[in-house]
């Protein structure tokens, strides 16, 4: 577990990523999603709802030390912008911000702090989407090929076994990335993983507060 919380959040310390931490990803995800589910039931009852839902988006960033947020505005640099494929892995390794990636990061932020703003606070929610999410890295991770030599996601491959077995629904919205991705770079990165995560959360706290 330690080496699942030390490449999807700061804690954890220095551990090299490893295969055997890809298990582990759902029960980190579950556990952010716990914590920043209490955080904003706490919030809630401080504040008025949009308060509340910009606390609970500034808790991700910060219980994630950015890393997905920073995958997400390198994807969209990388992804979005014309250009070739070895291009787009140098501009996605680049850590300058370019129009694509912060319009893509601010897309998301409004959508995320929105959705959080219209919903009564659910833990178990957030619990059920920051578990999918990450279940979701688990699954590109072990299942589609990496796009980047010598890269840091590059330990999670295990020579001939690349295949996770796939429980539930994955979400459509978090695949697409993982698609665009596998056409302009020939596979995942840990940008892609992470831009990946973020805007499958995004799509589920949309789907909660819709009108249905």
């Amino acid at each position: 577990m330690r080496r699942a919380l030390s490449f999807l959040t700061p804690m954890g310390g220095a551990v090299a990523p490893s295969p055997a931490a890809l298990a582990w990803f759902p029960v980190v995800g579950a556990v952010l999603g716990l914590v920043l589910g209490g955080i904003w039931w706490l919030a809630e009852g401080l504040w008025a709802a949009p308060v509340a839902a910009a606390v609970v988006v500034a808790a991700d960033l910060a219980l994630t030390g950015m890393l997905h947020f920073d995958g997400l505005v390198d994807s969209g640099d990388g992804l979005l912008a014309p250009m070739d494929r070895a291009r787009r892995l140098e501009v996605m390794a680049d850590p300058a911000a370019g129009a694509f990636g912060v319009g893509v990061a601010v897309v998301v932020l409004l959508l995320r702090w929105t959705a959080l703003a219209t919903l009564a606070p659910a833990p178990l929610l957030l619990a059920a989407l920051w578990c999918g999410s990450r279940f979701l890295m688990a699954v590109v991770a072990g299942t589609v090929p990496y796009a980047r030599p010598g890269g840091l996601a590059g330990a999670f491959l295990d020579g001939g076994r690349r295949r996770v077995p796939v429980a539930g629904v994955v979400l459509v919205v978090a695949l697409a990335v993982v698609a665009l991705a596998l056409r302009r770079l020939g596979g995942f990165t840990g940008d892609v993983l992470g831009a990946a995560g973020m805007i499958g959360e995004t799509a589920g706290l949309l789907a909660a507060a819709a009108r249905w």
